[in-house]
């Protein structure tokens, strides 16, 4: 009698775990500690617009100032601080991120340091960015130390105080534009130190998550018209490692776009609403955007992308620090000085606004 219990209750329990009521309950569970989860997430959809533009110094050095200076103006125009970008805020109002490589600082404070050009602005030079919609700044450049490190923390303040995203070396941001996040990593390839800097800011942007990444360097040689090695062997490397497109300033001088594994290079922007200089022998610079299109969580491959030449000034015998789209001949020349500088370094075919 005890055996054949014993039997019994063996025979119940090998039914027991193959019972098909059990086995559907061990499914469910699971579907909803895993596959159920992964199901319901919602995915990325939706289109996000980027602007990028160059040097932006708001000042002028304080041994070149007095008449036809960055100060100079700002006193001509009644401190109307939308006069600078007025002329381009259009186009910025219509994106969902413009960019600058703000070069210069923001601040009462600090001693100039002992160098050929050094650029401290009032800190109420901020309007004439926030007046005309810019929503981030890379201060990865060598003049925002111009002043000294108190010079340099007030600028990076009072850019983040009116809601302008500053960015530089492993102090990234993250800007979320109609729910799409673009982290924002800024290099000075000019440094040494801080170039080393380049692979820890990477994973620090890659641990925040953002959907899109957005390096700008600051690089290559004044007035040079093409890029250096060094250029395109940080550009590859930023792509290689995530950049979704590399922003590139420092030339002064506009240089040509590459596409490498399917992503954009702007190896040099040039100046834009430029106060270092009071007649720049080369006033052309341009206006990059590239519209980027999310699908099911999966960034698309659409080539999205416009050029537009511009002028650093208005009027053609001085700066006058007011960015201008030109119109007939003069539109005609700079579209072609960039298709010129871009076949230097790729083959690609460019749209023009």
């Amino acid at each position: 009698m005890k055996k054949l219990l014993i039997i019994l209750m063996f025979i119940t329990f090998i039914l027991g775990i193959n019972h098909p009521a059990l086995k559907e309950y061990e499914n469910n569970d699971d579907i909803n500690s895993g596959e159920l989860k992964e199901n319901t997430t919602e995915k990325l959809n939706g289109t996000i617009k980027i602007t990028a533009v160059g040097d932006c110094t708001l000042a002028t050095d304080i041994n070149y100032g007095g008449s036809g200076s960055f100060e100079f103006e700002i006193i001509n125009q009644n401190n109307d601080y939308t006069y600078f970008l007025k002329n381009v805020k259009d186009i910025f109002e219509n994106d969902d991120l413009t960019i600058v490589n703000f070069e210069g600082t923001l601040s009462t404070n600090g001693s100039r340091t002992d160098k050929q050009f050094a650029f401290r602005g009032k800190p109420e030079y901020v309007n004439i960015l926030t007046s005309s919609s810019v929503e981030a700044g890379n201060l990865a450049n060598n003049h925002t130390k111009d002043y000294g490190m108190t010079a340099f923390e007030d600028t990076k303040q009072i850019l983040r105080e009116n809601n302008i995203y500053a960015f530089e070396g492993v102090d990234t941001a993250v800007y979320d534009a109609n729910g799409i996040k673009v982290g924002l990593i800024g290099i000075n390839v000019l440094n040494d130190t801080h170039r080393g800097l380049f692979d820890e800011a990477m994973e620090n942007i890659k641990s925040k998550e953002p959907d899109l990444i957005i390096v700008s360097f600051h690089w290559g040689i004044e007035r040079a018209t093409s890029p250096s090695e060094i250029q395109k062997e940080y550009a590859y490397k930023a792509i290689d490692n995530g950049a979704d497109i590399v922003i590139g300033h420092h030339p002064h001088v506009l240089q040509g776009i590459e596409k490498y594994n399917g992503k954009y290079i702007l190896y040099s922007l040039g100046n834009f609403c430029f106060g270092g200089n009071k007649n720049s022998s080369d006033k052309d610079t341009m206006i990059f955007q590239q519209t980027f299109t999310f699908e099911d969580g999966v960034l698309l491959d659409d080539d999205n992308i416009l050029v537009t030449p511009c002028s650093i000034s208005s009027v053609k015998n001085r700066n006058n620090y007011q960015p201008t789209i030109p119109t007939g001949s003069e539109y005609e020349r700079i579209k072609e000085k960039i298709k010129k500088r871009t076949a230097l370094v790729s083959d690609i075919e460019l749209k023009f606004s």
